[in-house]
């Protein structure tokens, strides 16, 4: 009698230290389930990470997670899960859910008929041995499902989700809780409702959180759209330059990611970076806000408020009245005015073709609008003058664009003002390199950029990126004030180029031609007239 007292107590201990470990075992799930669900940064994920924690602590067969959505009074399905009939809807799964909200209220009236408004509406956890024979609630749409599946829905556990603020933002319902041993359904605990209930509240912190940070992160994003458009709008010729360059900055990362070859065959993108990279593009030209938008407008090498080309063109006929009365004096035959008129609108012709500044002048061109400009007039003073003045044959023999070495000067000092802005912000550890990103868009692989002069090696590659994108987004824009958008034919040739002059990354141009970034790019972006057939053969420095 007394060795079987002492089995009978030895086998409760037994069973209570195991009942001790397995739910130890829990809480220690349990721990590490909050730790996942602080670091998860997309929100679908996170919600599927709740599911799965609730199913697996409770040793669910099937659950589902519904949000509250406080404007339309519904509680709507964003996760179900169900191992046994092997369902998997919404999430990342890219199973639509196919039902219907479920409304928390009829027109004033709270629904209280079914549990997880219930759970919503009263507060309050709802533990539901069987379906089958409970009072109070209405089942008879998980009965119509079970008849179509053959499923049997019989034990619920529904823990309404309350964040910091207890508010209830969701409510996690389980079905079915299985027995570990046998697998057969049984009711949920009341350890599985507390763990349940420790796990809803960290759940809705968690999901909390996570929207508040993207509700920040869109505000960010907000405020720097922002600002860009201010810049863009600043002037017709850069509209959408700063929307332009971080899409096609993430195109090239993105191919630089699925590369493995050579110099990238360790980058790594993870989703912070690709975070950080694309607040860099959207940030890389802020500083042009502080840029004189005269500057900007420059459209012709003579333009100020005005063209003054055509103030020039006055000139050219003071010349010719002053020769026409120099034939009625008789200091000049008839023969040498034609032919001096024609050589006026040959030189005036001349620089206005050299005005629009969107070719690459030739030592002679410059040459000839030097020996334009000594021509003699009388000025509105009636002194005898140089044709052209100082100021503007330095524009008019600017040797590409239309701005002068001053006026350039300004331009790229927005890089400047760039860096120093973004590196007075306060940035936190996951957005640190935005500067560095950001502010490296104009140095080049040989050192000779601006505005600190970097090499390839104290670059990093996002900021190489970031160069390509941008050269290729001023190559083919359409928008620029003193050229049209080129070819893709025309850009990849003057891109190649620039790799075998040290200006761009090597490995990154071949990524951009061999991913076919420049034509992923130019479907989105570009006119078709611009989307030529492009022979990769024939692009300098390339080959596949």
């Amino acid at each position: 009698m007394e060795t079987s007292k002492v089995q009978t107590y030895m086998a409760q201990e037994q069973a209570q230290r195991a009942m001790l470990e397995s739910l130890l075992n829990r809480l220690n799930d349990l721990n590490a389930i909050g730790a996942a669900l602080s670091s998860e940064r997309d929100i679908n994920r996170l919600l599927e990470t709740i599911l799965n924690a609730a199913k697996k602590i409770t040793n669910a067969d099937a659950g589902t997670l519904y949000l509250v959505d406080a404007e339309k009074r519904v509680l709507t399905f964003e996760i179900l899960h169900n191992d046994s009939l092997n369902i998997r809807m919404g999430g990342t799964s890219g199973n639509p859910i196919p039902f219907y909200p479920i409304a928390l209220y009829h027109e004033d009236e709270p629904n209280l008929a079914m549990v997880v408004s219930y759970s919503v509406l009263r507060d309050a956890t709802v533990n539901i041995p069987d379906a089958y024979t409970a009072e109070g609630f209405d089942f008879s749409g998980t009965k119509n499902f079970d008849a179509k599946t053959g499923y049997r829905s019989r034990s619920f556990l529904s823990v309404p989700m309350r964040n910091h603020e207890h508010e209830i933002i969701g409510v996690l319902q389980l079905i079915n809780a299985l027995d570990e041993k046998s697998g057969e359904v049984k009711q949920f605990s009341k350890d599985d409702q507390q763990l349940l209930e420790s796990l809803a509240s960290q759940a809705a912190i968690a999901l909390s959180n996570r929207r508040l940070i993207q509700q920040l992160e869109k505000l960010f994003e907000s405020l720097i759209n922002l600002i860009n458009t201010a810049i863009d709008d600043k002037s017709p010729y850069t509209g959408g330059h700063c929307a332009r360059v971080p899409a096609l900055t993430m195109m090239l990362a993105e191919a630089a990611n699925r590369s493995k070859l050579g110099a990238l065959k360790d980058f790594n993108l993870t989703d912070k970076d690709r975070y950080e990279l694309k607040i860099a593009g959207l940030l890389h030209d802020c500083g042009k806000i502080t840029t004189p938008v005269h500057v900007v407008d420059k459209s012709t090498k003579m333009q100020t408020i005005c063209d003054r080309i055509n103030q020039i063109d006055t000139r050219f006929e003071v010349l010719k009245r002053d020769a026409e009365i120099e034939v009625l004096r008789g200091v000049r035959t008839q023969a040498e005015y034609e032919a001096f008129v024609r050589q006026l609108d040959d030189d005036r012709n001349f620089l206005r073709q050299s005005n629009i500044g969107s070719e690459k002048m030739l030592d002679a061109d410059i040459a000839r609008v030097q020996q334009i400009a000594q021509y003699q007039w009388r000025d509105v003073q009636g002194k005898q003058a140089n044709f052209l003045n100082a100021e503007e044959l330095e524009n008019l023999t600017i040797r590409a664009g239309t701005l002068t070495a001053a006026e350039r000067a300004v331009i790229n000092h927005h890089i400047n003002v760039t860096i120093k802005m973004l590196e007075a912000l306060p940035w936190p550890n996951h957005l640190k390199h935005v500067p560095e990103y950001a502010g490296g868009h104009h140095e080049r692989m040989d050192g000779k950029g601006y505005p600190k002069g970097l090499t390839r090696e104290q670059m990093p590659i996002q900021a190489r990126v970031m160069g390509i994108a941008d050269i290729f987004e001023a190559l083919t824009a359409k928008d620029r004030p003193y050229k049209e958008g080129k070819t893709l034919t025309e850009s990849l040739a003057i891109l190649g180029k620039f790799k075998q002059n040290g200006h761009i990354d090597p490995d990154l141009f071949d990524v951009f031609i061999r991913e076919k970034v420049y034509l992923d790019y130019a479907r989105q972006f570009l006119a078709p007239e611009q989307i030529d057939e492009v022979d990769e053969s024939k692009i300098p420095g390339y080959s596949a």
